[in-house]
């Protein structure tokens, strides 16, 4: 078990999703070819979130290759989250679940249904689809991005 629903090994459920520009990402599409990290996060503009979020920009050469993938997730609308990346220079997609409300963060198990947000949450899917590790920490502890690019990398260079 991943820590709620999914388990290791299943497949990652899809899903498309408005960017911050408004443009459709759809997970599936990135199959068969690159390996993507999927970082939920509960809200825009908050100290915690701007800290990963803000990580994940500096290091974005490692997080975004020829075989890997990043893409946040919240709850936010999608103008929201074009304010938060255009404050923070957060160039990668930060991909709006608004409506229906947590739909996509409810098929990751990871919807706290008493705050109206996603859980501080990731998920490393491999080029087939499946998801292959997986962490969840509390909402006032922020993600180790090293262990985070150490996993993505490892699925990315696996031999499908």
């Amino acid at each position: 078990m991943t820590g709620n629903g999914l388990c290791i090994g299943d497949e990652a459920p899809d899903f498309t999703l408005r960017d911050q520009f408004g443009q459709d990402v759809r997970l599936g599409d990135f199959r068969g070819r690159k390996a993507v990290a999927l970082m939920f996060f509960p809200f825009a503009f908050t100290g915690v979130c701007t800290g990963e979020l803000s990580g994940v920009r500096d290091r974005l050469d490692e997080f975004l290759t020829f075989d890997t993938e990043v893409l946040a997730i919240s709850c936010d609308p999608v103008y929201a989250l074009r304010a938060f990346a255009d404050s923070d220079g957060l160039n990668f997609p930060l991909l709006s679940d608004f409506w229906p409300h947590g739909e996509v963060t409810r098929q990751y198990d990871v919807f706290d249904d008493a705050k109206g947000r996603p859980r501080r949450s990731s998920y490393i899917v491999d080029k087939r689809g499946m998801i292959r590790w997986s962490v969840h920490n509390p909402t006032s502890t922020g993600r180790d991005l090293d262990e985070h690019l150490r996993q993505l990398h490892l699925v990315a260079d696996e031999v499908a």
